[in-house]
C-alpha cells in the first residue's frame, strides 16, 4: 500500500510537476493568443491555470479594470474586469472577449518577466499568521509571512501561481523569478464611487462621467449587509490598525472583549482603511485577496490590498460612495 501511495506520487509529480514547468514557462504565456479565449467561462473549473487566460488578466490590470488576483482561472472576477473594460472603453457591455474589444486591449509587451529579489524583500517576515484575533493582538506586526506572499501581492498574483511559474525557487534575495509585469498604479481625480452589492465591483468615476478604474470586490453578506444609499469619504487610514469590538461588529471565535490589531498586509483590513460617513464602515483592503468576491464581508467593502491602494491615491474626503443594487 506504501509503495503505491509512493508510485502514485511519483506519476502526480511527473505529470503535474514537469508538465506544469513546461506549461506555464514565462514564454508560452507571453505567446499564448487571447483571441481564442472562449466567450463564456466554463461551466466548471479547469484543473489548471490557462496561460491565454493568465495573458488576459495581466492585460486587464494593466488597462485598470482589476481582474482582482491573477491566477489563470476564467471565472466571474475575469468577466467582470472585461465588462469593465468595455465600460471604460465606451464599448457594448456584454463581458465577452470579443474581437474589438481584444484589439483594444492588446499590446506588444510581455506580460510576464524576470525579478531579482531584493535583500528588502526578505525583511520584516513573521513566522506565521494566527486566526485567533487574541493572538493577533499580541503580535507586534500583522506582516507577510513569506517572500512569495510578499511578491504575489506586489505582482497581483495568486500565490499558487507564483509557486508554478517559478519550480524549485527558494525564494531567496539574489534569486531571479517570473513575474507578472504589471503597470503603473493608476492616477486621477475619483470624484464618484460606486458599489454594486449584487455584482461585487466597484467603479470609481472622474468628474467628466469616464470610469478611472474597476475593482473586484466584497461587498457585505446576507448575515452582514452593506449600508445602501449615499455616503461619503470622511478620510484614508494607511497601514491601519484594526479594533475589534464584538458589540459592534461581530463574534469572532470566543473572543467577547475589545482587541486592537496590528497593522500589516495580514490584518483583517488589509493595507489601507477608506473610511466612509456610515459609522463603522470603510472600503478597505484584505489578507486573503483570492477571497474576493468568493466569501461574504462583515458589511464593509473589501478589495485586494492593490487595488484599495490604488484607488486611496485617487481620492479625497468628501468624495461620493454610491451603495447600488
Amino acid at each position: 500500500m506504501i509503495k503505491s501511495m509512493l508510485l502514485f506520487g511519483f506519476i502526480s509529480l511527473s505529470i503535474f510537476g514537469v508538465g506544469n514547468a513546461q506549461q506555464f514557462a514565462a514564454e508560452t504565456i507571453n505567446n499564448a493568443s487571447i483571441d481564442d479565449i472562449s466567450p463564456a467561462p466554463p461551466s466548471a473549473r479547469s484543473p489548471s491555470p490557462d496561460p491565454a487566460v493568465i495573458h488576459l488578466q495581466v492585460l486587464l490590470d494593466r488597462a485598470g479594470s482589476s481582474p482582482g488576483v491573477i491566477d489563470g482561472f476564467y471565472g466571474d472576477n475575469v468577466v467582470k474586469a472585461i465588462a469593465g473594460f468595455e465600460i471604460m472603453q465606451r464599448l457594448p457591455v456584454d463581458g465577452k472577449p470579443d474581437p474589438q474589444m481584444l484589439a483594444r486591449l492588446q499590446d506588444d509587451r510581455k506580460v510576464i518577466g524576470p525579478y531579482v529579489i531584493a535583500q528588502d524583500d526578505a525583511a520584516d517576515l513573521v513566522e506565521d499568521i494566527p486566526k485567533d484575533y487574541a493572538k493577533q493582538a499580541r503580535m507586534t506586526h500583522l506582516g507577510y509571512t513569506s517572500v512569495a506572499e510578499r511578491l504575489s501581492e506586489r505582482f497581483h498574483m495568486d500565490i499558487d501561481l507564483l509557486k508554478t511559474l517559478n519550480p524549485g525557487a527558494q525564494f531567496v534575495p539574489g534569486e531571479t523569478v517570473s513575474v507578472a509585469v504589471i503597470g503603473a498604479p493608476r492616477t486621477g481625480k475619483v470624484k464618484r464611487i460606486e458599489a454594486h452589492r449584487k455584482s461585487g465591483e466597484v467603479l470609481a468615476f472622474a468628474g467628466d462621467g469616464s470610469v478611472l478604474a474597476v475593482y473586484p470586490a466584497t461587498i457585505g453578506s446576507d448575515d452582514n449587509p452593506s449600508p445602501a444609499g449615499r455616503h461619503k469619504i470622511n478620510g484614508v487610514a494607511r497601514e491601519p490598525k484594526y479594533t475589534y469590538n464584538p458589540k459592534v461588529n461581530f463574534q469572532q471565535g470566543h473572543n467577547r472583549k475589545l482587541l486592537q490589531l496590528p497593522s500589516g498586509p495580514n490584518n483583517p483590513v488589509g493595507t489601507v482603511w477608506i473610511d466612509l460617513s456610515e459609522p463603522t464602515y470603510g472600503i478597505h483592503g484584505s489578507p486573503e485577496p483570492s477571497l474576493i468576491d468568493k466569501a461574504g464581508s462583515h458589511g464593509c467593502v473589501r478589495l485586494t490590498n492593490w487595488d484599495v491602494e490604488e484607488l486611496a491615491g485617487m481620492v479625497k474626503p468628501g468624495v461620493i460612495v454610491d451603495f447600488v443594487d
